[in-house]
């Protein structure tokens, strides 16, 4: 730490060697590091920290580290890319599937604060994460997700911006890459969404490939916005089923849950969403499925109004009515209908 003496440096950090990945730190087992004490501000809590500097591996570009070391504990990501260190992926979708939520002030007045009290909590490299409480659904989630090698891709050189141009004189001499960037939504990235897992359009775009792969895609009908649990407990209420589902979406507010729907002869459940983007979120962290008092919950979609009356209409024409099916209410919610059989 800064010598006390110095009541300006006293919330400063200096630190030895960086905490980074395997991918960040490169293939080379010689890496040549260049120190910087206070070189530049954190870029989460803005305090002025040790920065390092070097090269990956031949024909990659200098990589330096961006967060300081407090930071990088108190989420448990490399001080460069951002990523986990124990998965390898962005905070978001970790988050959501260890069902955490992020304590960390995201406005500029707290942030350096809470940074210098979490750092006394730290001890040596632990994380303040506990994954123990993660349930077994999400577990499993991280590990299909997980990157078990590195990725050393991403140490690329950037683009050359004047090749972009076409003014670019330096041919194959030119350190940098030619070749036309690709403009979509995973190249509009910023450190504070990445590190707070807010946001990030990676995460959302590996959570919605996820999603689809596990049976999950989202419907056609932007109405609905309903999500159909069963294989409840038998001892399960409708008290029970909104307290775990709010537990596995920290990331939502509970108003944004509008109702939920429980049948308990049929031991399901329906969980009306406000909006798309909620249920779609929800989707996505339960992919693997939902555990609930030991017990593996289905998931599927709700359906919309159409396909439900559609659904209906060539049932009774049959003479074979199911004895329970899901019907979109308002706005595509889902609700129980028993028949009269």
């Amino acid at each position: 730490m800064p010598p006390k003496a110095d009541i300006n440096k006293a919330g400063w950090e200096q630190s030895d060697f960086p905490i980074l990945c395997e991918t960040c730190l490169g293939d080379n087992p010689f890496v040549r590091m260049s120190k910087q004490e206070y070189g530049r501000s954190c870029g989460t809590c803005a305090r002025p920290f040790t920065v390092f500097r070097w090269n990956p591996g031949t024909g990659m570009r200098y990589k330096t580290t961006v967060v300081c070391q407090t930071c990088a504990k108190i989420k448990n990501v490399c001080q460069t890319c951002l990523l986990d260190l124990e998965y390898g992926l962005p905070t978001q979708v970790r988050d959501t599937a260890l069902q955490l939520q992020n304590e960390a002030p995201t406005s500029e007045i707290n942030r350096e604060y809470y940074a210098q009290n979490m750092e006394g909590k730290l001890e040596g490299n632990k994380s303040l994460l506990d994954s123990g409480k993660a349930s077994t659904a999400g577990k499993e989630m991280l590990k299909q997700l997980a990157r078990t090698d590195p990725y050393y891709k991403r140490n690329r050189p950037h683009v050359c911006s004047f090749f972009i141009k076409g003014d670019c004189k330096r041919g194959s001499e030119c350190p940098y890459r030619h070749e036309k960037p690709i403009e979509n939504e995973l190249s509009k990235q910023n450190i504070q969404d990445r590190y707070h897992g807010r946001n990030d359009p990676v995460a959302r775009k590996i959570l919605r490939t996820h999603a689809t792969n596990q049976g999950l895609p989202p419907p056609e009908d932007p109405s609905v916005v309903s999500l159909f649990l069963s294989s409840l407990p038998p001892a399960a209420t409708e008290t029970t089923v909104r307290t775990r589902v709010l537990q596995s979406l920290p990331m939502i507010q509970p108003s944004q849950v509008r109702s939920i729907v429980h049948v308990a002869k049929s031991r399901c459940a329906f969980v009306n969403f406000k909006d798309r983007a909620t249920a779609e979120t929800a989707a996505q962290a339960w992919a693997n499925g939902l555990d609930m008092d030991g017990e593996r919950l289905a998931v599927r979609w709700g359906r919309s109004k159409t396909s439900n009356s559609n659904t209906n209409s060539n049932s009774n024409a049959s003479g074979s009515v199911s004895a329970v099916s899901s019907v979109a209410g308002p706005s595509g919610a889902a609700e129980p209908m028993k028949s009269d059989s």
